[in-house]
């Protein structure tokens, strides 16, 4: 899990400050939730709340009728050393008690244009991200036809030689050898480690800076991972089926089942084109466009006929 604080909301969600100097955004959130104060406004207070707090039209509206004492305790509470921010909404006026407690402790106050409920789902969407699990898996993740997959195989099948090759081809390199994987939105991202992104190892070469070599559009920080292709050396005994229709293969990454495509390597064969007709034939089989059962049905079409004559 990565660290995030207030400094990076603000710079990603631009909202307006109104209180607090730029010390106060190097607050850290804890919590990738929000907090809608409704208990603390009717004075319940017990452990303070390390979450966002957001305060809506309903909550503005209840402020406005409590005394300035009982805004004193509310707001001193939720001004709390572990609260990172509040937020209020719908550019709605920050309360004068707010204000004056939060300069005097020196804590960030925000204001936006947008809905309350807006601004939750945008926070919690953001914020996912932020807090997901991650899994460290061993392989090359590029970007296909402007699909995320992951090329897989055991150390030195030639993961990173292909790779270099899709590139050349005009694809897009996301992270090679070291893969970080989350899951967010109900779907499986991938990215590089900081200090390998745009980086690629080729043994006996090095490491090559993909950017500097093909251009800012051959690299890409983030992709969803929508296919698996695992890369095997041919054994004689290995069986493959040929038309695809049992092609039901599935990598499961934190829950979530992505089409898997088992690759058996041999000499002479261009790995590289091979994959691109397997994500081509993957994105349309996503559009219903099965060519494995549409050849089987003509097949059994065609013998059909023939066993009428």
């Amino acid at each position: 899990m990565k660290d995030i604080y207030v400094r990076d909301l603000l710079e990603y969600f631009k909202y307006r400050q109104i209180v607090g100097d730029d010390d106060s955004l190097n607050r850290k959130i804890m919590d990738n939730n929000v907090n809608r104060p409704g208990l603390e406004l009717s004075g319940y207070f017990k452990e303070p709340s390390s979450r966002i707090v957001v305060l809506g039209e309903k909550e503005i509206h209840y402020i406005n009728n409590m005394g300035v004492e009982e805004q004193e305790k509310v707001f001193d509470f939720l001004t709390h050393e572990k609260v990172p921010m509040i937020l209020i909404s719908r550019d709605l006026p920050c309360p004068e008690v707010l204000f004056n407690i939060a300069y005097r402790k020196n804590f960030p106050v925000f204001q936006s244009f947008a809905h309350t409920n807006s601004l939750i789902v945008e926070i919690l969407n953001y914020l996912e991200e932020y807090f997901a699990e991650v899994e460290t898996l061993h392989g090359v993740l590029l970007e296909v036809y402007g699909h995320g997959v992951l090329i897989t195989g055991e150390s030195a099948v030639g993961k990173s030689e292909i790779a270099l090759e899709l590139i050349r081809r005009g694809h897009v390199l996301v992270a090679d050898d070291r893969v970080d994987v989350f899951r967010a939105h109900n779907r499986i991202f991938g990215e590089a480690p900081e200090v390998l992104r745009n980086m690629l190892e080729l043994r006996g070469v090095g490491v090559l800076n993909i950017e500097t070599m093909f251009g800012y559009m051959s690299t890409k920080d983030r992709t969803e991972v929508e296919c698996v292709i695992n890369l095997k050396h041919q054994n004689n005994e290995d069986e493959y089926d040929r038309l695809g229709l049992d092609n039901q293969m599935v990598e499961t990454i934190f829950g979530i089942d992505l089409p898997k495509i088992e690759l058996p390597l041999r000499e002479g064969r261009s790995i590289a084109v091979i994959i691109e007709a397997a994500m081509t034939h993957v994105i349309m089989k996503a559009d219903g466009k099965d060519s494995a059962k549409e050849f089987h049905d003509k097949l059994i079409g065609l013998i059909n006929q023939q066993g009428g004559k």
